[in-house]
């Protein structure tokens, strides 16, 4: 319904920004016996459940991939109409904690394979639209720490300075988005422009 709508309101899309993503799990769907459980993602195995995985898939993996086979056709459309860039663009918002080259911690199992879920079929659909008449730019962005609900439940472990506000992000995200180039396709960019390992 929503690619109807732009459809018919603007004609195509020059850029689409995937930006969900669940970290806390919902009481609702944990143990209701263990008090721990309730919003916290899963540091340890044992505290890992089907039901928080398969939420953090939808939300972080498979509605953004969705959304992308949807406006594709309006992405195609759009190019790099009314921008600086040649091509159309699809930046999907996922974290560093879904490198897997770069996990030094552990834990938070349904978000960060969620994520890396989510790199893969980016990654994927990125090599695809390469081979296409008329390319779009797929790329992944890690936003940094964001001062938002999703990080509310471990701020207090985040130094003052790496702790974001949404504009400050953003801002730093779009000079990304607004410089990239066709060589650029199927990578993953950390908030400050450098480059993730997978």
């Amino acid at each position: 319904a929503s690619a109807l709508s732009i459809k018919e309101t603007y004609g195509h899309l020059n850029l689409l920004i995937n930006a969900s993503g669940i970290l806390s799990i919902p009481e609702v769907l944990q143990p209701v016996n263990d008090i721990s459980y309730l919003y916290y993602t899963e540091t340890t195995l044992n505290k890992l459940e089907k039901s928080s995985l398969m939420l953090a898939y939808e939300v972080n993996a498979v509605g953004p991939i969705l959304v992308i086979k949807h406006m594709w056709p309006l992405l195609k459309a759009g190019g790099g109409i009314g921008t600086e860039r040649s091509a159309a663009v699809v930046a999907s918002l996922s974290a560093r904690v879904a490198s897997i080259g770069d996990n030094r911690l552990g834990g938070w199992h349904s978000y960060r394979s969620s994520k890396t879920a989510l790199n893969q079929l980016s990654k994927t659909i990125s090599l695809e639209f390469a081979r296409k008449k008329d390319p779009i730019i797929t790329i992944l962005l890690h936003p940094g720490t964001v001062d938002t609900d999703l990080s509310k439940p471990f701020q207090k472990n985040v130094p003052k300075e790496k702790l974001f506000t949404k504009e400050y992000s953003v801002h730093k995200l779009l000079h990304i988005i607004n410089n990239v180039k066709s060589q650029d396709n199927g990578k993953f960019f950390a908030w400050d422009g450098q480059e993730i390992p997978w």
